[in-house]
């Protein structure tokens, strides 16, 4: 490094390159984890020579990995991994296990492996990447969807697996090294003691040593007490010979439960967010750049045959355990195809072990990191193609389709959030009532939880309204989510029944502005909710309840006479912008003047 002992300089090499590089990878939806790949390169002895010397930073980084699984231990109470059970221990250990001996079986056949590295390399590019999955997940919306859920039961599994794969690696090695049955065994027995005095310790003494620290009223205390507990079991499993790793995941295992275990977490985040990004801005500086210019056909082919491998497994995985279709296991597939962060720390530990030489490390690294930078572009190509592709549509049972109704009093169209209210309070009056809706599986969840008479059908089409006996109706309640077929619908049921009062969810003002156009009775969705608010606000502020009511009532007279002079200019956008400013300043004269007839309605300071 350029100017050594300036660490003030490397900090800031380190920052500006994280700053640069992860929110431009993140804008091109590559996400953050390859953007630190990239800032590591760009600085590296490849690229700008900022850092020639990666294993400085090395071993500092790998607290970000520690403090990690310190996280996840934090996360995976015994009571969560029962509930998840099935999908965590059964599909996510399937998974790992079928991956790894396909894997491991080509690396001794094809690339002339020993035993225990074909081992570790199966296990190691069996997993995926967390951070990659869950990230492009979230981006995209689908971690509730099934293949999402089912991602995430099977990542939580490979972080598990990580822990005793990364406490493999030094027995593997011990073994291949032809050692005695007598050190190997003082190997395991110095696992074990240390894995015993954490958990321990870490029963009987970490809860009493929280409670007399937070006793102090110091957060820095507090945090540097989180901070002591995670170095320091990471520093007695290292000196057993284990990982650092696995220490710090028995620390947060055994306060998962603990009272303080929030206040842990929001303590350790933002290190663990740092000195992780540092882990793969390290790992970058690491990948050796020269061997994809100097065997490019191996390591693009080695990318592709990590894939080729992974992707159809998952899917086969993914149906037979997981119960996904075609479709969401292709998706599957494609969020946990490439390699991940966690095999960078197991390949490391073995080239460190001896089980690995240094090129086929290098090859290794730079076939994981092609793999995660591939992984996005695969993924935007496999949405693009199901957006081509004729969507499946999901069969209507006929008992849905034949609507049973006797003369409802109340037609509900729409039983997502808004519709199951009003549905429920119509059923606890004993009002009979008939509800619509377009979705299968709210249709289904709502007859099997609510027993709601709820049958599938557009409210835009007359027959479907005709068969609803909408003209028998006193009220019909507009519930959608939709705002376009919300307006649709109202326009319908007012033309063909005239004397039915249509109650309508408004979206937003400009919503409003459509329903009363086609005679509708918009209910805005969330004015009610943010005037309570506003009304607990004003009473905490020093208001009477009489007062704080009496604010409301005003704002609510007010507003609706400046909803009903933005209608009439409503197609004037200009007229609309000066209409809203003369009525702040009106509602802030009609609060002045209540306050000078009432001077104890000001808000004490």
């Amino acid at each position: 490094m350029p100017h050594e002992g300036s660490l003030l300089q490397a900090s800031v090499i380190f920052l500006l390159a994280a700053v640069i590089t992860v929110p431009l990878a993140k804008r091109l939806q590559l996400g953050a984890v390859l953007g630190y790949l990239l800032a590591g390169v760009i600085i590296g002895p490849q690229v700008l020579k900022l850092v020639d010397d990666p294993e400085s930073v090395a071993h500092f980084s790998e607290m970000g990995v520690v403090l990690l699984l310190f996280i996840i231990g934090l996360e995976l109470s015994p009571r969560r991994l029962w509930l998840m059970r099935k999908a965590v221990f059964g599909v996510g250990l399937a998974q790992v296990i079928v991956t790894g001996v396909a894997i491991g079986a080509l690396a001794i056949i094809f690339f002339g492996q020993s035993i225990a590295a074909a081992v570790i390399l199966g296990l190691g590019l069996a997993l995926s990447s967390t951070a990659l999955g869950l990230q492009s997940l979230a981006e995209s919306r689908q971690l509730n969807s099934p293949h999402g859920r089912l991602a995430f039961a099977v990542l939580l599994f490979q972080d598990i697996a990580a822990i005793p794969l990364i406490a493999l690696v030094p027995l593997l090695a011990t073994q291949g090294a032809n050692t005695g049955g007598e050190s190997l065994l003082m190997a395991g027995l110095k696992v074990l003691g240390s894995i015993a005095v954490v958990v321990i310790g870490g029963r009987y003494l970490l809860r009493p040593v929280f409670r007399i620290v937070a006793k102090t009223g110091l957060p820095e205390v507090s945090t540097a007490t989180a901070l002591l507990i995670v170095v320091g079991t990471a520093w007695l499993m290292d000196t057993a010979g284990v990982s650092m790793a696995l220490g710090a995941f028995l620390a947060g295992l055994l306060l998962a439960d603990s009272e303080y275990r929030h206040e842990l977490e929001s303590q350790i985040e933002p290190f663990k967010g740092l000195l992780l990004g540092l882990f793969f801005i390290s790992v970058g500086m690491g990948a050796n750049l020269s061997l994809l210019l100097e065997i490019p056909a191996l390591i693009i082919g080695l990318t592709l045959l990590l894939i080729a491998i992974k992707l159809p497994l998952l899917m086969m995985i993914g149906r037979m355990a997981g119960g996904l279709d075609a479709i969401s296991a292709l998706r599957l597939g494609t969020v946990l195809a490439a390699g991940g962060e966690f095999a960078f720390v197991v390949f490391k530990l073995a080239q460190g072990n001896g089980l690995f030489d240094t090129r086929t490390y290098d090859i290794l690294l730079m076939t994981i990191t092609l793999s995660m930078a591939v992984t996005p572009l695969l993924q935007l190509a496999i949405t693009q193609w199901l957006k081509s592709q004729p969507q499946p549509v999901k069969p209507i049972p006929e008992s849905f389709k034949a609507i049973e109704s006797e003369g409802p009093r109340v037609v509900i169209a729409g039983m997502g959030r808004v519709g199951q209210i009003v549905a429920r309070i119509l059923h606890a009056q004993n009002i009979p009532y008939v509800a619509l809706d377009t979705s299968v599986d709210t249709i289904e969840m709502t007859r099997t939880f609510e027993h709601v008479p709820v049958f599938y059908g557009d409210p835009t089409r007359p027959e479907i309204l005709s068969a609803a006996k909408v003209g028998n109706a006193q009220y019909f309640i507009v519930a959608l989510d939709d705002v376009e077929k919300a307006v649709s619908t109202a326009e319908v049921v007012q033309r063909l029944y005239p004397h039915v009062k249509v109650i309508a969810r408004a979206r937003n003002r400009q919503h409003l502005h459509q329903l009363l156009d086609v005679g509708a009775t918009p209910v805005r969705e969330t004015l009610y909710s943010s005037l309570e608010m506003t009304r607990r606000t004003l009473e905490g502020l020093g208001l009477t309840a009489s007062q704080a009511d009496f604010r409301i009532r005003q704002f609510i007279t007010h507003d609706e006479q400046v909803l009903a002079a933005q209608h009439m200019v409503r197609e004037d956008r200009a007229k609309v912008m000066q209409t809203a400013q003369e009525a702040r300043v009106e509602l802030a004269r009609l609060f002045e003047e209540d306050a000078i007839d009432s001077p104890a309605s000001t808000i004490s300071s």
